[in-house]
């Protein structure tokens, strides 16, 4: 029998369940994921870096885990909540059960509890900061487990680039024709992203979240790529007055999530915390550009300012812009297309390995642009 465990929000609510994975203490905001399957790409994002997600699917574990759909080097949530762990596995290409790599990672996890009643408190009153306890550390006084919780950091004004990202550099083959160099800024990018670049023609050059415009420079890079990542966008200012370099020297620019609020804040746009976030692979997006609604992967928990509608200048003197996509759920900006220089980003994950691939196209559009640019000098 599973060792007792507790869930203690930061508001004092308690969800007293059992243990699942590794034993002893997590801290972190906890977020809800609304995907019914992609658990392991979900698990191995570096977004979710600080973060206890809680899968509202009600049965995880299922298909186990396997060693080609990670989407990075290691598990990054601080936390897992499920409510019905899977007590087999049932899949051919599985090597090992959910809750085995769990243990194996130090994942501290919680099971048995009424997810949807977390879900609820987090919808109505907005992600927060939380602990999982469990084993012996589940029979802390109550008081201290709350003091513990609420000394947490908070996810507003955290720089996590540096807990995700590669310390030396990496490259990636180009794959059919070939385009050229792109850098691409590791923020917490997925593997999924690297491959889909090169498939696109573009040696890949994975760069630490450190590099300079003289590093990026030195690559004689085509284009620049901002992945993405957990934390405040506010909180990176060296990754915003770097993105201005590249923007400055007229290269391609594209970036995803994490990417799309740094560029947002290089054209002189605001960000801000979203109540409870997007989390999940079936939130409907709208491109404007061809009046189509896409379902995408989202994984984020702030958002540009911007107005919905027409064109605005930048405040940052790059020429006319435009909101590219809106989020049909709640009407977030969900992308960003500048008119007078080469860059655009999007807000969701077109790679989305574990699905939809609604918005593959946008690597396509990617190399186009890349294309084209050169094609014009």
């Amino acid at each position: 029998m599973p060792a007792a465990a507790v869930l203690v929000l930061e508001d004092g609510t308690r969800y007293p369940g059992r243990a699942y994975g590794a034993v002893g203490t997590s801290l972190g905001e906890v977020v809800f994921a609304t995907g019914m399957s992609g658990y392991q790409e979900t698990l191995t994002d570096p977004s979710y870096a600080g973060q206890i997600v809680l899968q509202t699917a009600p049965h995880i574990g299922n298909t186990g885990m396997n060693d080609e759909d990670t989407e990075s080097r290691r598990i990054w949530v601080a936390g897992y909540i499920v409510r019905d762990p899977s007590r087999v596995v049932s899949n051919w290409r599985a090597n090992a059960s959910l809750d085995d790599v769990l243990v194996r990672d130090g994942i501290v996890g919680i099971s048995g509890l009424d997810t949807r009643a977390v879900t609820r408190r987090i919808r109505s009153d907005g992600s927060m900061r939380g602990g999982i306890f469990s084993g012996p550390d589940a029979d802390l006084e109550p008081e201290e487990q709350l003091r513990r919780v609420q000394r947490a950091p908070a996810m507003s004004g955290q720089n996590l680039s540096a807990q995700v990202s590669v310390d030396v550099a990496t490259v990636t083959t180009a794959l059919g024709d070939r385009i050229g160099n792109l850098a691409v800024l590791d923020l917490g990018v997925k593997q999924a992203t690297i491959d889909n670049l090169a498939a696109r023609g573009f040696e890949v050059h994975v760069l630490p979240q450190t590099s300079t415009i003289d590093q990026i420079r030195a690559i004689d890079p085509v284009a620049v790529f901002y992945s993405n990542g957990p934390g405040d966008p506010a909180a990176s200012g060296d990754h915003v007055e770097l993105l201005r370099a590249v923007l400055d020297d007229g290269l391609p620019f594209f970036g995803i999530c994490f990417g799309n609020q740094l560029l947002g804040r290089a054209l002189g746009l605001g960000t801000y915390k979203l109540p409870f976030g997007h989390r999940g692979i079936n939130q409907p997006v709208l491109d404007k550009s061809t009046g189509k609604v896409e379902i995408t992967a989202h994984n984020h928990g702030f958002a540009v300012e911007a107005p919905l509608e027409g064109t605005f200048d930048s405040p940052n003197g790059y020429g006319r812009v435009e909101v590219s996509h809106i989020g049909l759920n709640d009407n977030v900006v969900e992308g960003l297309r500048a008119l007078d220089i080469p860059a655009f980003s999007v807000q969701y994950h077109p790679e989305a390995a574990a699905g939809p691939h609604d918005a593959n196209y946008l690597f396509d559009r990617f190399a186009d642009l890349v294309r084209d640019n050169k094609d014009s000098k």
